[in-house]
């Protein structure tokens, strides 16, 4: 779950971190009054993604017209596929110098990382390219947390305007939210010092565990909304775990492991997924509905049906597909391939109901899926 400036940065300040004044506005009259409030301002759209600066999302105002002005112009937009529905209006400050901190899940590490670089305010994969001796980068053992002396002795060698032992300190503040908000990705950039000598957070992108969002009843409801498909959506209101991707091969597997290693094989051998779609545990009682909303996507030119059972029997599994295959009739090939609990009768089944030969191998059945489709789509 992503949130945006507006309901990430007061979490950043709940735990210690400067953030600047700001007000949130929904209209071009609101972002005035706040700029009358505040003086001299910024005026940023509100959406959960980011290079809104490259967008034309980001002005300076110096009166409350211009921050009228501003707003009008940004509200309305579109950046990265989401509508500017409001914007922050933040008080501006005396930049010294640009910085940038993240803290992130490190799947290579297996940790949390800590990133810091003096090159704030750009992406950090270019600020990283074009400059790799100013990234810096802690890995934290979690059962110990990060201290001031472990951050500080990161920063070594950095020029930071006699900053270091305060960037530490903010470093240290950073993972203690990232921590306590259950956070995937808790990133300021940029990270400023000020010309009064304050480090102060200027933006700040969170992302939530989409897992922890029991744990974080008081934050959860600020997340933004997910931007969805229609197919998405429909999935959604039926209980189907559905993401609809660009290529033709269509994906039915039960279990979210199975199903995006269902999605690696078809690229492996050439192909391209059109959608993520696992119908496991319970959700076979609605293979019809999830078949439907699947066939709706006029890209799929085959589909593969990929079953493993331990616990779950895959002779219930592919009977509800079944049954929901000679509902529909849908008129493009499909293959299946199905191993574990129930797979005797399951094979049994799809021979005597659909007429089709299931693959013994997942290999086999995903290259015959993978031609199939390159063949229709000639």
């Amino acid at each position: 779950m992503n949130f945006e400036e507006w309901a990430a940065k007061p979490l950043l300040a709940a735990h210690g971190i400067a953030v600047p004044p700001s007000r949130l506005a929904r209209d071009a009259a609101e972002a005035a009054a706040a700029a009358e409030a505040i003086g001299p301002c910024v005026v940023k759209a509100q959406v959960p993604t980011g290079k809104r600066g490259k967008a034309g999302g980001i002005k300076l105002a110096a009166t409350p017209a211009e921050a009228r002005a501003a707003a009008e112009a940004i509200l309305g937009m579109e950046i990265g596929g989401y509508l500017v529905e409001k914007v922050l209006i933040e008080a501006q400050l005396p930049i010294e110098k640009e910085l940038y901190a993240a803290v992130l899940n490190d799947p290579a590490a297996k940790a949390p990382s800590v990133l810091f670089s003096t090159e704030g305010g750009m992406d950090v994969e270019e600020a990283a390219e074009s400059n790799p001796e100013a990234m810096r980068r802690i890995v934290v053992d979690i059962t110990k947390g990060l201290s001031p002396e472990e951050a500080l002795a990161a920063l070594d060698g950095l020029p930071l305007d006699g900053q270091a032992a305060a960037i530490a300190e903010t470093l240290v503040k950073l993972y203690q939210a990232y921590r306590a908000l259950d956070a995937e990705l808790l990133e300021v950039n940029p990270l400023v010092i000020t010309r009064d000598g304050e480090i102060v957070a200027l933006d700040c992108k969170f992302t939530l565990d989409d897992s922890a969002v029991p744990r974080q009843p008081e934050i959860a409801p600020k997340g933004a909304p997910e931007r969805m498909t229609a197919l998405e959506r429909e999935a959604a209101d039926a209980g189907l775990k559905y993401i609809e991707l660009g290529g033709s091969v269509g994906v039915l597997a039960n279990g979210a492991g199975l199903t995006m290693t269902t999605m690696d094989a078809i690229t492996h051998y050439g192909g391209t997924p059109a959608n993520f779609l696992e119908i496991g545990g319970e959700a076979y009682t609605k293979a019809e509905t999830a078949l439907r909303i699947l066939l709706k996507n006029p890209n799929i030119k085959s589909l593969l049906v990929n079953f493993c059972g331990a616990f779950a029997r895959t002779d219930v599994m592919s009977q509800g597909v079944v049954e929901a295959w000679k509902a529909l009739d849908p008129d493009i090939p499909v293959f299946f391939t199905v191993h574990g609990t129930g797979e005797e009768e399951a094979v049994a089944l799809i021979r005597r109901e659909l007429d089709i030969e299931p693959f013994d191998l997942m290999d086999d059945a995903v290259r015959a899926v993978v031609a199939a489709a390159e063949e229709r789509a000639a």
